[in-house]
């Protein structure tokens, strides 16, 4: 699906998040990544062959 150069990492590397985004939505919280990934502004994905990955945002711990 990826016609850049250099080639996106695919949906199945662990690095499939670099891939370029090809289609964003902000009003509706999603984008679509070259690599068929479904990215939500949650940080939640849902990858090509229908499996999910939960939101995984990073936690922020202040030192107060």
């Amino acid at each position: 699906m990826c016609n850049h150069k250099p080639v996106c990492p695919s949906a199945d590397a662990l690095d499939h998040d670099a891939a370029r985004l090809v289609a964003f939505h902000p009003e509706q919280g999603w984008g679509l990544l070259c690599n068929g990934v479904v990215v939500f502004d949650d940080n939640g994905e849902l990858l090509p062959d229908g499996r999910s990955v939960p939101a995984h945002r990073i936690a922020v711990i202040s030192a107060a």
